[in-house]
């Protein structure tokens, strides 16, 4: 059913005989027949319609009444809310609807307030501890070359044809999620990418929500510390959620734990694998070549009638593990309809932002790759690939680590990149509320000992001196310096305390310094 004007309004009764179905409800006030229109759970968002979700360990009566104000007509809580804001609900004649658990509630009401739009829009979910946001990327250029448009939800912009913005979290909370496909719907948008991370499966963000295709890149041990997932375990468990609500899933057979991710997979209506030289694969790829700064590599199994030896097919994107990425992109692209010709054209004409974006210097000296690796696994496959690309060249690496969280990577990434580097220089990188000189620190005292490094705070200073050492330094005459500028990409905020500062993004600087020759 398309969606039109005559589309059911959702009212607050509605809502209460939904929650009270799903054995959510625990007692409701002043329920009547308002027409709600949105949801919302910041009250510096709230329009007039919204019903109001009152969650977090810190939330104050406070917020309630500013949402009233900006017209909310009901609001869900949980009980040990309800004498503090019952009052409220008095005054303003809102309803007021307990329930168990409002991170439920979340998940169980938007669906209904936006009247469905899952079933106008396509959704593909895209989970993996590295290249969803490379995937959800290639997946959007190939739905452009079949001359549609999508909506992006993920961590680097979200994109619903209506709203647009640079993202903070990977996945945004449920009442968000729905409103943003309701929006492609509304937009005309036949398609929505998601990324999908572990914290979002964990607290529901995306549950009752159902994929069309839900994808299942790898896993790799990132993302355990005390404020994300205390265990491998439990990231694990959560990512293979996304297999709950999915029509077809599509897993990438190269992923560690494979037969674990194959299991929970067969509760979809459909399996589709990919593989790099897995010719049990429903679609693998053979015989990778690198061009320069572009791969190319032959598919086979789209169709009965292709020739032997397979597609060719061109990427415009460096890093031979992207073919992995390349592959689950191609299997989602199938499954919503799109064809051999759009899927070629879109992965040769890919621009990923802050993704193996390549900056060359005028006499090709030095090159420049701005990528967004930051964990372990994104580090591994990077650098084995640049020096797989350019096996003479030497190589400087410039990254930090981000403060607060996965503690681990301070010591995994200086023993990654040693072995492939000549220089590294730690700098800073969202230091959040921790000190950017310690971070750094710890950062030094697990480089191996052979391996040159040093601490420049200042980001700007320090892609300076990255240069200066290249041109200076690190020089090979067959062959150029290649500087990797790690973690920031093309971001223009840095997360320093509570806030997020704006920066000048690491492909910017290097667009602006890799050809000052002159340094003071």
């Amino acid at each position: 059913m398309h969606h039109s004007d005559s589309a059911t309004v959702t009212t607050v009764d509605t809502l209460a005989k939904l929650l009270d179905v799903c054995g959510e409800l625990r007692a409701s006030e002043q329920v009547d027949e308002r027409a709600v229109t949105g949801c919302s759970f910041d009250s510096r968002a709230v329009s007039a319609g919204d019903v109001f979700f009152c969650k977090g360990a810190a939330f104050k009566p406070a917020f309630l009444s500013m949402a009233l104000d900006a017209g909310a007509v009901a609001f869900v809580c949980e009980e040990s809310l309800v004498e503090s804001l019952e009052p409220l609900a008095k005054e303003s004649g809102a309803a007021m609807l307990v329930v168990d658990s409002v991170r439920t509630a979340m998940a169980l009401l938007p669906p209904e307030v936006y009247d469905r739009p899952d079933h106008d829009v396509k959704i593909v979910g895209i989970t993996g501890t590295k290249g969803k946001t490379t995937a959800a990327f290639m997946l959007q250029s190939i739905i452009k070359a079949a001359g549609e448009s999508c909506g992006m939800i993920g961590s680097v912009s979200t994109d619903d044809g209506i709203e647009c913005y640079e993202s903070t979290n990977t996945t945004p909370e449920a009442p968000e999620v729905w409103r943003h496909i309701a929006n492609c719907r509304m937009s005309g948008r036949q398609s929505m990418v998601m990324e999908v991370s572990s914290q979002a499966l964990k607290y529901q963000r995306v549950e009752n929500l159902p994929f069309d295709v839900a994808c299942f890149l790898n896993i790799g041990r990132d993302h355990i510390s005390p404020i994300e997932h205390p265990t491998f375990e439990d990231y694990f468990e959560s990512k293979l959620r996304i297999f709950d609500q999915a029509k077809t899933a599509v897993v990438n057979l190269g992923t560690d734990e494979v037969d674990r991710v194959l299991e929970a997979a067969s509760t979809a209506e459909r399996l589709v694998t990919v593989g790099v030289e897995h010719p049990e694969a429903s679609l693998w790829a053979s015989d990778v070549r690198m061009l320069g700064f572009n791969i190319e590599f032959n598919l086979h199994g789209m169709s009965a009638d292709e020739p032997e030896a397979g597609e060719k097919v061109l990427l415009g994107i460096a890093g031979d593990f992207n073919v992995e990425n390349a592959l689950v992109a191609i299997a989602a692209a199938r499954e919503i309809g799109i064809g051999i010709e759009a899927i070629k054209k879109g992965l040769s004409k890919l621009r990923v932002p802050g993704r193996m974006e390549v900056v060359e210097s005028k006499d090709g000296r030095v090159i420049c790759v701005v990528d967004y690796a930051h964990n372990q696994l994104s580090f591994r496959s990077l650098f084995s690939s640049v020096k797989r690309a350019f096996p003479a060249s030497p190589v400087i690496a410039l990254f930090g680590a981000a403060g607060g969280k996965a503690q681990e990577r301070r010591e995994q990434l200086p023993r990654e990149a040693a072995p492939y580097s000549d220089l590294m220089i730690f700098t800073n990188e969202d230091p959040a509320h921790e000190d950017p000189m310690k971070v750094c620190r710890e950062l030094a005292e697990h480089v191996p000992d052979d391996t040159p490094n040093k601490i420049i705070l200042d980001r700007e200073a320090a892609v300076h001196a990255a240069f200066k050492a290249a041109r200076e330094e690190y020089v090979n005459p067959d062959a150029p310096t290649i500087v990797l500028l790690l973690a920031k990409g093309d971001e223009e905020l840095m997360h320093v305390g509570d806030e997020f500062v704006p920066i000048e993004s690491d492909l910017s600087l290097a667009n602006r310094l890799i050809d000052v020759t002159q340094f003071d």
